[in-house]
């Protein structure tokens, strides 16, 4: 155990009697030394992180102690065959000091899609839960209390086998870490539209969150910067005539009064959370929604005849994230400013409402720790 360790420890009973976690905690909090004015995203820590590790059929020895590194036989099946995925979900601090972590079973349930196509176990909803709200509360303290920000939680799971062949592993490691976070963009993207790169094709794994389909996206997203734009939006693998979605969020459309975004019927875009919870509270609103094919030519026509009144990303880590212009072919076209958009400035407010308790959460989407 790492020096920064105490010997002693003690039990989090949680949700029912399934087994205990053990909780080491660290001597020294890092909390003192943290710029809470200045969180850079996924770079900064917090004091603890949990594991839990899988063989013969069973989660074995689940532990929260001090972060810190681990260590891995070179011949770990995750490193040559990329059996790995990961979620990401946030906890909220309330004016009260108390702390919600959102729709946290939406995302255990993903969890487990994103296991089964990678073919690697089931992760029990009850212990993805236990162990995120068990994490948070030892670093609860490490919830920012400001507005647009929060703690993000990364919970992950990777194959630890030592074994040079293509077969699934036998072992596996699940972890959870957090990092408290600011909003992930400060200004409204310059996007293009990218008909050459694929991200995922239908019979793939796009709507895993496998860490591969983050990988062989990097190239392009990198291009992408280096001609000045901020994000990537992904056409279909077959013709690259339709949108799909962003970099690291589905995209969404206000056209002709009507909420539009692409349909996760084919399995190539991401079923993301904020997704639901965007197209929710537009029901909410009165907005009608619509999930379906939509084509490029369709935003383009939109721009030059006004339809196109709304555009963002949206994302746990994005949030929502105004969308200012688009690249198509060269081509740049620009929506209005976004401080003039109505959709989107509802669905933020009402999104923040309720995630940092301000009105009441009719939807039970506020797991309290």
């Amino acid at each position: 155990m790492d020096a920064a360790c105490v010997n002693s420890f003690f039990y989090f009973h949680a949700m029912t009697a399934s087994p205990e976690i053990k909780i080491t905690k660290a001597v020294r909090s890092r909390l003192a030394e943290t710029d809470f004015n200045n969180l850079q995203f996924g770079t900064i820590f917090s004091d603890h992180m949990f594991m839990v590790d899988y063989a013969d059929g069973e989660w074995k020895d689940l532990q929260i102690v001090p972060y810190g590194d681990i260590t891995l036989s070179p011949a770990c099946t995750t490193l040559h065959y990329g059996q790995a995925f990961f979620e990401g979900l946030k906890a909220y601090k309330h004016a009260d000091g108390s702390v919600s972590i959102f729709r946290m079973n939406k995302n255990a349930e993903r969890f487990n899609h994103s296991a089964d196509r990678l073919c690697m176990p089931q992760l029990p909803e009850e212990l993805f839960m236990k162990s995120i709200a068990a994490l948070v509360d030892v670093d609860r303290d490490w919830v920012p209390a400001k507005a647009n920000h929060s703690l993000y939680i990364r919970p992950f799971m990777f194959a630890t086998e030592a074994y040079l062949g293509v077969t699934p592993s036998k072992t596996y490691k699940y972890m959870v870490l957090t990092c408290p976070v600011g909003p992930y963009f400060s200004k409204p993207l310059r996007v293009k539209i990218e008909t050459n790169y694929t991200r995922a094709a239908e019979g793939g794994y796009g709507y895993a969150k496998a860490a591969g389909n983050y990988g062989g996206a990097m190239l392009p997203a990198r291009k992408a910067v280096e001609e000045g734009f901020d994000q990537l939006i992904w056409t279909d693998a077959k013709e690259h005539k339709y949108i799909e979605e962003m970099g690291a969020a589905n995209a969404m459309f206000v056209m002709d009064g009507k909420l539009v975004t692409p349909s996760i019927d084919k399995n190539t875009i991401l079923k993301g959370v904020t997704r639901d919870t965007i197209l929710t509270l537009a029901r909410d609103m009165g907005y009608e929604v619509e999930e379906r094919p939509i084509a490029i030519t369709e935003l383009v026509e939109g721009t030059k005849n006004g339809k196109l009144t709304d555009a963002f990303g949206a994302g746990t880590a994005f949030t929502i994230a105004p969308i200012a212009s688009f690249s198509y072919n060269g081509e740049e076209y620009f929506l209005k400013d976004p401080a003039a958009r109505e959709f989107s400035a509802r669905a933020l407010k009402a999104l923040n409402d309720i995630r940092y308790g301000v009105v009441p959460d009719k939807h039970g989407w506020n797991y309290m720790v």
